[in-house]
């Protein structure tokens, strides 16, 4: 069952109990109105049949029935007994309707009595004057109520059935209008596919839960397109970039033995392979880290990672490696709270995506010094890695960050083109980002950033 028609039903189910309950009070209340208002009406028969007994001896046997029709509505087979102390009755009346002496007693003790005999209400009151204590009866049938009912019961049933049909539809076009983002939703899910997870859910103007899960949904998507770019990356090009320096291996060992040669050929020779194999080596580490990223990417576990600290691991590392003072840290506006100098991330992680960008700057930097500039306060944290190199031109920085691209190839640096590619991918699983500052000519600061106002990590 589609969640219109379940929220339509639990609509039309909820309306109705609370209507059929509120029929039902009604049908109670004005039951009660009309049977209540029926001993009333008897129990004014016996008040003015009490005055007339009261003046007996000026009135006719017949004046009760007279007074009676002349200011009464007169009920259905209505009768009215006046029994005086004695239980013996006034009044006598051409019918064979009496109550026996039990009844009698019971009015005069209880002081007034209402009941139901048959078809025929009673209502019995006690009264005591100078003249002598009496009890009246009077009693009739009510034909009325019954009718009444009868016909409010089938206008209460008739507005029950209508109002719910009427509720059902209702709530089937309120249902229908407030899913109708998720129909939406539902017809752009159908069209993402493994080759196209570029797209995006379009999002709602409401901030409501809806809005909510369209975030959630966009953020996987976004998460597995990264993980499927990564894999891509990794299949398309691991074959070539190690092809490559292998048959470069492979053709200048043939050379070599295709017949004697001098000894400074040999060293020429030997040292291409060398070369070859320092690339090789630097390709299949690169490789190594992308499939290691890949794996890690959809399963990272992340943890509070305190960035000035892994700061200065990078430093210690740089400082065996280049020397002391080779990477200038800077560090600017630290605050005393902790929790300003801390991400959730994955430590291993970003330790390569750092790494990566201090030796991209050391390779362009000709062994100049690289300055690490890092800065955190209410707003972040920002870090930025400068270098002495040529700069990078502005075509090339909008495609620095794709697979295998090297910019500055006329340079003698070695490098697979990986690196910056890594370390975007984990700069944006961790929701931070990273651009290019260089004027092209001399320069380049990479500058990465992580906002405390950013989404948290999916």
């Amino acid at each position: 069952m589609k969640i219109k028609t379940r929220l339509s039903l639990n609509f039309t189910l909820l309306s109705s109990g609370a209507l059929l309950l509120v029929l039902v009070a009604l049908y109670i209340a004005v039951y009660s109105f009309f049977v209540a208002d029926f001993y009333n009406r008897l129990g004014d028969r016996t008040n003015l049949a009490s005055q007339v007994y009261l003046k007996a001896d000026e009135l006719a046997a017949d004046s009760m029935i007279q007074i009676q029709e002349e200011y009464l509505e007169k009920l259905p087979d209505e009768v009215i007994r006046v029994y005086d102390k004695d239980n013996m009755s006034a009044f006598k009346v051409n019918h064979n309707i009496y109550w026996n002496k039990n009844i009698i007693e019971q009015v005069r003790r209880d002081g007034m009595l209402e009941y139901q005999e048959g078809n025929r209400k009673v209502v019995g009151k006690f009264f005591h004057d100078n003249q002598g204590d009496f009890v009246i009866l009077a009693s009739a049938v009510d034909h009325n109520t019954p009718r009444r009912m009868m016909v409010l019961g089938k206008i209460a049933g008739t507005l029950f059935v209508v109002f719910g049909v009427l509720l059902f539809f209702v709530g089937r076009w309120f249902a229908q209008r407030a899913l109708s983002p998720v129909d939406s939703i539902v017809e752009q899910i159908r069209r993402i596919r493994s080759s196209n997870l570029h797209m995006r859910v379009n999002q709602v103007k409401n901030k409501d839960e809806i809005a909510e899960l369209i975030d959630n949904f966009n953020r996987l998507l976004e998460h597995l397109q990264n993980a499927f770019e990564l894999q891509q990356t990794f299949v398309a090009n691991a074959s070539h970039e190690l092809r490559t320096p292998l048959t470069s291996i492979m053709g200048e060992v043939e050379v070599a033995l295709e017949k004697d040669r001098e000894p400074k050929e040999y060293q020429r020779i030997l040292s291409s392979i060398v070369n070859d194999g320092a690339r090789l080596q630097e390709t299949i580490t690169s490789l190594m880290e992308l499939a290691q990223v890949d794996l890690n990417y959809t399963r990272a576990k992340l943890s509070p990672v305190r960035v000035d600290e892994l700061i200065w691991e990078l430093d210690e590392q740089w400082a065996t490696r280049k020397g002391p003072g080779k990477l200038r840290i800077q560090l600017a506006n630290l605050p005393d709270d902790e929790e300003l100098l801390t991400i959730p991330a994955n430590k291993q992680m970003l330790y390569i995506a750092l790494n990566n960008l201090i030796d991209n700057a050391f390779k362009y930097s000709d062994s100049k010094p690289v300055k690490l500039a890092f800065e955190a306060g209410e707003s972040g944290i920002r870090i930025a890695v400068t270098d002495e190199g040529p700069g990078i031109s502005r075509e090339n920085i909008e495609r620095i960050f794709q697979p295998f691209v090297r910019v500055n190839v006329d340079k003698a640096v070695s490098g697979s083109g990986i690196g910056l590619y890594i370390t975007s991918k984990i700069i944006e699983l961790f929701n931070g980002t990273i651009r290019v500052e260089s004027d092209g000519v001399v320069g380049s600061t990479f500058v990465v950033e992580f906002l405390k106002e950013a989404k948290e990590p999916f």
